[in-house]
């Protein structure tokens, strides 16, 4: 047969390396799933916190992944033990793949020990996925709805009509959740929140994450030097 020592046979679809394949997502595909992620899960909830909890759970899934997959491609399986190490990992090579870009910022939290910050100046969850109120088609008072309303720069900008008591709603709390499960999933537990800052001169508030450590990770971290 031609060519068949030229090319390496695998028995099992398992066995074949896995490969770099595409680094980009279409951004309009991209939206369009996080809108319907968003819209099914508000038709589960009553109230801001449960959506965002809700976010945060899928997100923590995709973190999961995330970490199983680049400390094969990128690390050989191997993976940071040192808390500086995996706040790194997470700041640039994490959030590039996830979103073309390296973090705005790392910082380390001026009051507490165990606290760092991750930033965005505009996140892309939340750049998409605009909390302006239009005008509502349905008849209800607490409609809740994501649409699709216009398209810019070859990407969807979604806004959508929110009851007022999920007007401030933070769909970063759908990348906090990604955090958390790389952290969690490399030994490092903490507690992961999205915070909006507000930022003067600017329409639209800056993203934080807020990255809380627990106890036994600083212990750690104290006992390695």
């Amino acid at each position: 047969m031609i060519g068949v020592g030229k090319m390496k046979q695998y028995s099992n679809v398992l066995d074949k390396p896995l490969g770099k394949g595409k680094q980009e997502v279409s951004l309009s595909a991209f939206a369009f799933l996080f809108s319907e992620l968003v819209q099914y899960n508000q038709t589960q909830v009553d109230n801001i916190a449960e959506l965002e909890r809700r976010l945060e759970d899928a997100g923590y899934a995709v973190g999961a992944r995330v970490l199983e997959l680049l400390c094969h491609r990128e690390k050989g399986n191997r993976r940071e033990t040192r808390l500086l190490g995996i706040l790194s990992f997470v700041h640039s090579t994490v959030w590039k793949v996830l979103f073309g870009k390296v973090a705005d910022s790392l910082e380390k939290g001026t009051e507490d020990e165990d606290e760092y910050m991750i930033s965005e100046k505009e996140l892309l969850v939340n750049r998409l996925l605009s909390n302006s109120f239009v005008n509502c088609k349905h008849s209800r008072n607490d409609c809740c709805v994501v649409d699709l309303r216009q398209t810019i720069d070859k990407g969807w900008i979604f806004t959508g009509s929110f009851p007022k008591d999920m007007g401030t709603f933070n769909s970063g709390a759908f990348a906090a959740g990604i955090v958390k499960g790389v952290l969690e999933g490399a030994g490092f537990p903490a507690v992961v929140t999205a915070h909006f800052v507000p930022i003067e001169g600017q329409q639209r508030p800056r993203t934080t994450i807020l990255i809380k450590f627990s106890e036994e990770v600083l212990k750690r971290e104290s006992s390695l030097g």
